[in-house]
């Protein structure tokens, strides 16, 4: 996989953060959008998908896990699909979903556990990792934050500048592509 463009670290204390955080990427998602989420059972995928959704004012009680049903629409501002890939074993198995006819359509497509088969992502996607950072606090995770092309740079941005109340400074943050 080549270099990120353009990088964010951020920490979120609660699960109501994590689901804030999702908020407001959900607020600025575009139809087309790739978003993957990679972290271990329990980092906060799912929530911040919760948050991904009612940003994009996905009605509350349509969320769920798509841990069984492997793909779940959304119908908000604009089409959501929720893929979770914690079952599939290859890339075969995930094509005999349909998964690959829902990448670049006028939908926006996150997927959880996005490593266990990367193939699946486009070139051009926003890759957001999980981790248990070692406070000893519960509920606080580490979100890395990677655009991987100049339409997720700019996502990534526009979700940094909304998240910390400052524009972004793009001398300073853009790198290689």
């Amino acid at each position: 996989m080549r270099a990120p463009a353009f990088e964010w670290h951020l920490e979120s204390r609660s699960n109501r953060q994590t689901l804030e955080l999702g908020a407001e990427l959900g607020k600025i998602l575009a139809p087309g959008d790739f978003i993957g989420l990679v972290g271990a059972l329990g980092a906060g995928k799912t929530q911040f998908v919760r948050g991904v959704a009612q940003g994009a004012r996905v009605p509350k009680s349509e969320v769920a896990s798509p841990s069984f049903a492997i793909i779940y629409p959304y119908a908000g501002r604009i089409p959501i699909y929720h893929a979770d890939f914690y079952r599939l074993s290859d890339f075969e198995e995930l094509y005999a979903t349909g998964f690959t006819d829902l990448v670049g359509g006028d939908a926006a497509v996150l997927v959880e556990w996005l490593d266990r088969i990367p193939s699946a992502a486009p070139a051009e996607h926003l890759l957001l990792t999980f981790r248990f950072p070692s406070t000893g606090q519960p509920n606080w995770r580490r979100i890395h934050a990677q655009a991987y092309g100049w339409r997720y740079v700019a996502r990534l941005q526009k979700w940094r500048g909304r998240w910390t109340g400052r524009p972004p400074s793009p001398s300073k943050q853009w790198g290689p592509g």
